[in-house]
């Protein structure tokens, strides 16, 4: 069982670690990267203790999207 549920937006990117991050209460940071919650990997879990928590996230804002963007047909210029 996880120890809390936190929403994506309660938490913080940490530049240096490439990583959204929440403080645990053993003093680190729990961690969680945009490719676990790509892969929809929810579990943020803290490097020092056995404690993790849940991420509430709506996965849509981390996938890519799937569908192929066409390339604009170009339109035939005129030369006079």
């Amino acid at each position: 069982m996880s120890y809390d549920d936190v929403e994506i937006e309660d938490m913080e990117w940490n530049e240096e670690l490439q990583a959204f991050t929440y403080p645990c209460p053993c003093g680190d940071l729990f961690q969680i990267t945009k490719e676990d919650l790509r892969i929809s990997e929810e579990v943020a879990r803290c490097p020092s203790c056995s404690l993790y928590i849940t991420v509430i996230y709506n996965i849509e804002d981390f996938q890519e999207s799937k569908r192929k963007i066409e390339p604009e047909k170009q339109q035939p210029v005129a030369v006079a």
